[in-house]
């Protein structure tokens, strides 16, 4: 089995080779399938291939974590051996990479959803416990916060009780994911941009100039507060170890296979659970995707198959062996509804956005 993790970087060769290699409409061969994307979804899709190679008896899938959008540029580079068969994704496909896809000739997209994740923010077992509400978010870690007179200055606090006066009085320091990453453009719009709702001052600025409000919200300091991790989220796990008083922001799934080293805190008296994330209740979780060029299906070996593997009852099912990884498995009835979109590779419209 291939299990290749690339960094960020990686994703610009493979748009190279995309772009001199087969162009769109252009088909050869290839061994097996290839699959890249989120380092969220890496590990599914990695254990999906393993029990696809050992029933199949086929060549291994070739699963890379680029990040959501290092993959989906990959993929979106044309169809033909040199790009993906599938681009693995921890948010939803963007409007402008959709036209990217479709103006390269990618035209038959198949969206589905293969189940849930929640992002965590976490730190060492033996750190104190915080208890994450309101603004707390907002005012530690964006560039720039409220100042006098209606201005916005550059962010003064260092320490969590500083921010909010119930949290530890220990240093700011959040390890967390890059700007190609998936689990970033999750963190700015389900952490971030409530946490500056709950700011008056931003409030009404969402109402009054929702582009500057999304611009103070998604800007992350630059100062050391917060700290690019690449995409490897196993590494801010092994951080948060090393480094005392450090906190880390990654997905559930690497939370459920690292509890004797890390936990995770409560955000809005919520703490991330498998109920919690499923059901909506916990704040900061979102959906993984999975996108199948559908011009490959047929021309790709055991393309087909492989897809209907990760929609099966024994691995995307409650109980599944995904579950076992981390994954929170879709509710009974939207797990039906897109193994039917994976049966029928049913192609999706222009997203919204």
């Amino acid at each position: 089995m291939t299990r290749t993790l690339l960094a960020a970087a990686s994703a610009v060769a493979l748009l190279a080779l995309g772009a001199c290699g087969d162009g769109a409409g252009s088909q050869g061969s290839r061994a097996g399938i290839w699959a890249a994307g989120s380092s969220t979804v890496f590990p599914f899709a990695t254990r999906v291939a393993e029990n696809f190679a050992r029933t199949s008896g086929g060549a291994a899938p070739r699963v890379e974590s680029l990040g959501t959008g290092g993959g989906i540029q990959a993929f979106c580079q044309g169809v033909g051996p040199s790009t993906p068969d599938i681009a693995n994704a921890s948010r939803q496909m963007k409007a402008s990479e959709f036209e990217l896809c479709r103006t390269n000739g990618v035209t038959d997209i198949v969206e589905i959803k293969i189940g849930y994740d929640g992002l965590v923010i976490a730190t060492a077992r033996n750190a104190p416990d915080y208890g994450f509400t309101g603004d707390d978010l907002y005012l530690a870690l964006a560039k720039q916060v409220p100042g006098p007179n209606g201005s916005f200055i550059a962010n003064p606090n260092t320490n969590w009780s500083q921010v909010n006066p119930g949290l530890p009085a220990t240093r700011i320091q959040v390890y967390g994911p890059p700007p190609t990453s998936g689990t970033r453009d999750s963190w700015l719009e389900l952490a971030m941009a409530p946490s500056a709702e709950a700011v008056p001052q931003m409030a009404a600025l969402a109402k009054s100039d929702a582009d500057r409000f999304e611009g103070l919200a998604h800007t992350l300091r630059e100062d050391g507060a917060w700290v690019d991790s690449g995409e490897n989220d196993n590494a801010i796990v092994q951080t948060l170890s090393r480094t005392p008083g450090s906190t880390g922001v990654f997905g559930y799934s690497f939370l459920e296979q690292n509890n004797d080293s890390v936990k995770a805190h409560s955000v809005n008296g919520v703490m991330p659970t498998l109920e919690t994330i499923a059901s909506g209740e916990y704040p900061v979780s979102r959906s993984m995707f999975i996108y199948v060029k559908k011009q490959h299906v047929g021309v790709t070996p055991g393309l087909e198959q492989f897809v209907m593997e990760f929609m099966s009852e024994a691995a995307a099912g409650r109980g599944g062996y995904l579950q076992d990884r981390g994954l929170v498995p879709l509710l009974q009835a939207e797990l039906l509804t897109q193994r039917a979109v994976a049966t029928a590779l049913t192609p999706m419209t222009v997203p919204a956005e």
